[in-house]
């Protein structure tokens, strides 16, 4: 299970590349060892306000493109990216991705983003460390908590140009 997280976080930090900025944990723009994400996720959970679902911090760039940390504490709401895929791996904790099928009563929340109440169908998966998924454009999805947390890092992968 654990080549599977090192090669899942390899292939995304394969993805960024280029710079030479710091960040306070030691990581690079184009690089970041085990140390330096576990540091970022240590860094986030410390971070986080009481009563706070959610957290993103880049933790790779490359231009616009972005290898992100996301620190889930509660579900948010079921979404919907039109022009963008996500590609992400489970970090630590656990929880449930639901995608596929038809987005409840959608709203355009910013032109990359559109949620909704809840996904109609879809596909349910049980989400631990080492878990690698990609949602497709246009695919509605909805992450669920299970514990206390799920890490993810993740890209979001534009479609067009």
């Amino acid at each position: 299970m654990r080549w599977r997280t090192t090669i899942a976080v390899l292939a995304l930090l394969a993805l960024a590349s280029s710079a030479s900025a710091q960040t306070a944990s030691g990581a690079s723009d184009s690089f970041a060892g085990a140390g330096d994400v576990r540091a970022e996720v240590a860094a986030m959970a410390a971070a986080m306000k009481p009563g706070q679902g959610f957290a993103w911090h880049p933790l790779l760039r490359d231009g616009e493109r972005v290898a992100a940390l996301e620190y889930w504490k509660k579900p948010g709401r079921p979404a919907v990216h039109p022009d963008q895929a996500e590609y992400a791996t489970v970090i630590a904790g656990a929880g449930t991705l639901v995608m596929g099928g038809k987005l409840d009563q959608p709203v355009v929340v910013k032109p990359d983003l559109t949620e909704g109440n809840r996904i109609i169908g879809g596909t349910t998966r049980t989400l631990g460390p080492g878990d690698v998924f990609l949602v497709p454009a246009g695919v509605p999805h909805w992450f669920g908590i299970t514990g206390d947390h799920l890490v993810l890092l993740g890209m979001k992968l534009p479609t067009k140009h």
